[in-house]
């Protein structure tokens, strides 16, 4: 998607602090943190939102969430733990739309959404 600014991170069209990047997954820095490790983890693959995935897209979303997982334990946050967030649409706050993980960690998280 040429308008998309996730799409143009991944490309490396606009420039981004990469964690990990792979075939198929990209992750990198926040540039607006909300935790002192605030990491986005995003498919390749142009996806708006999490409702917008499909059964084909089973194998990738869970490779996105073992992704999430390989950096929690990269970045140190395995031990005292971290959040995931996915936002679907714009009542739930999603600005971007290309689905994207949040991975947030190195603080404790003062609100509990469950």
């Amino acid at each position: 998607m040429s308008d998309c600014i996730f799409c143009k991170i991944a490309a490396k069209a606009i420039p981004g602090q990469f964690v990990f990047e792979d075939d198929e997954v990209v992750a990198f820095r926040d540039i607006r943190p909300k935790a002192p490790t605030h990491i986005l983890v995003i498919p390749r693959k142009h996806i708006e939102k999490l409702a917008d995935l499909r059964q084909a897209d089973e194998a990738l979303v869970g490779r996105l969430l073992l992704t999430v997982n390989r950096i929690a334990d990269e970045q140190g946050l395995k031990e005292n733990g971290y959040r995931v967030i996915v936002n679907n649409g714009r009542f739930a706050g999603q600005e971007v739309y290309h689905l994207h993980f949040h991975l947030l960690g190195g603080k404790a998280m003062s609100w509990n959404p469950a």
